[in-house]
């Protein structure tokens, strides 16, 4: 098992989940699974975003990108929130109409059914998806392990909805569409929030620097820090680092000094690069 293979288990099960609760929810006419279904669309434009950025960012650095090519995860991440920020909006505007109007649910036995299966799935997947991020370090997959997540959830409250509709009372149907918008809205929120972050360069936290600080000092020569700063490039962090060195130490040992430093914070598996400067002291 390996990370490309991680997404294509996700673009597996939303394409399942696609169909199911596309034909259930057009026979049915509830438009809280209707709106499900098009979550789970979403969810297949994510994952294929996704995979495709887990294939870039898997690229070895060339003469345009010497840095690699770490970006392509967040920014695939960024344009799969943008997606579901519309898709939210649209789902609202839809529900809102089945308030004023509401429709007569059919079929309900299978809605029931198809939403069950649904939840089972979504957990499943998120167990499995919070796994594969952890092992590969993989932004993207952790951020389609919190959508599966917000999906349990979203596909708890159309399963509410329909049953509500089933004692009388089906303006409920579109009050459920509206509440699974808002899960997506929210899904869309927390993707553009965290990888803003890698995009926008942001600093590491205090926890990583106090580690990154300790890994620095430990090394033979070192004999203090006068200056660290981080920032991600994609969704790795590039960090600078000043160590202090004896004044009296030949250019070769302190350059040796340097690059034990060096490999020894690139050991971290959140550091792509480590720029040494050396202050004689």
């Amino acid at each position: 098992m390996n990370v490309n293979k991680a997404s294509n288990i996700g673009i597996a099960a939303n394409i399942f989940l696609f169909l199911i609760k596309a034909v259930i929810g057009v026979l049915s006419n509830s438009i809280a699974v209707i709106s499900e279904a098009v979550n789970s669309l979403t969810d297949i434009f994510s994952s294929a975003a996704i995979k495709y950025s887990i294939y870039v960012s898997s690229q070895k650095p060339d003469k345009e990108h010497q840095f690699g090519h770490n970006a392509a995860q967040p920014i695939a991440a960024f344009i799969v929130a943008v997606f579901a920020f519309v898709v939210g909006f649209k789902i609202i505007e839809e529900s809102v109409g089945r308030i004023i109007d509401p429709q007569t649910i059919k079929k309900q036995t299978l809605v029931y059914i198809i939403l069950t299966v649904t939840i089972i799935t979504k957990i499943l997947l998120s167990r499995f998806q919070v796994s594969a991020s952890k092992k590969y370090s993989s932004t993207a997959i952790k951020a389609a392990s919190v959508d599966s997540l917000n999906d349990v959830l979203s596909s708890s409250i159309a399963l509410i909805g329909v049953f509500c509709s089933s004692l009388g009372l089906p303006f409920l149907d579109g009050f459920a569409g509206i509440l699974v918008a808002m899960f997506i809205l929210k899904t869309g929120y927390e993707l553009a929030k965290e990888n803003m972050d890698y995009l926008m360069g942001k600093a590491a936290d205090e926890q990583l620097i106090l580690e990154i600080a300790e890994k620095a000092l430990k090394i033979k020569g070192v004999k203090g820090l006068n200056d660290l700063r981080s920032h991600y490039v994609g969704d790795k962090f590039h960090i600078e680092i000043h160590i202090e060195v004896d004044k009296n130490c030949p250019t070769e040992i302190s350059h040796d000094i340097g690059k034990d430093v060096q490999y020894e914070i690139e050991s971290l598996a959140q550091i792509q690069k480590v720029f040494v400067h050396i202050d004689p002291v």
